[in-house]
């Protein structure tokens, strides 16, 4: 389990990052999530507050693509670059990266990596 110091830390530090984040239907917000499995991206209007793209280790389309992927810098790479196609589709170039509380490194890093790699701007 979490040690509960260490989660209100983390809910502190993503609440203090909210604050200065929004994503507005010009420029939305390009959240991420990780847990010990899995990576998850998704790209949210918070005036509305709706998701328009979402991507993840979990998501049939990244599934295929994931055989070829050897670390798990490589998987959070692809899903970023799953969820910077699906934005370009719905004509979304420009977004606001939120890193969640986590640090910019290794999986989350890689995220926006591969979603600029992929043609999104921010």
């Amino acid at each position: 389990m979490i040690n509960t110091n260490k989660q209100q830390r983390w809910q502190k530090k993503k609440a203090s990052i909210r604050k200065k984040i929004s994503g507005t239907t010009a420029c939305p917000r390009l959240t991420v999530y990780r847990s010990g499995k899995h990576i998850y991206a998704q790209i949210i209007d918070d005036t509305s507050g709706r998701t328009l793209v979402a991507a993840s280790t979990l998501s049939k389309d990244v599934k295929e693509e994931l055989k070829n992927a050897s670390s798990p810098k490589d998987v959070a790479k692809l899903v970023g670059a799953s969820t910077a196609k699906k934005a370009l589709q719905k004509n979304i170039q420009q977004v606001v990266y939120d890193r969640n509380g986590y640090l910019y490194h290794g999986r989350v890093k890689a995220v926006a990596d591969g979603a600029r790699e992929a043609g999104l701007k921010f």
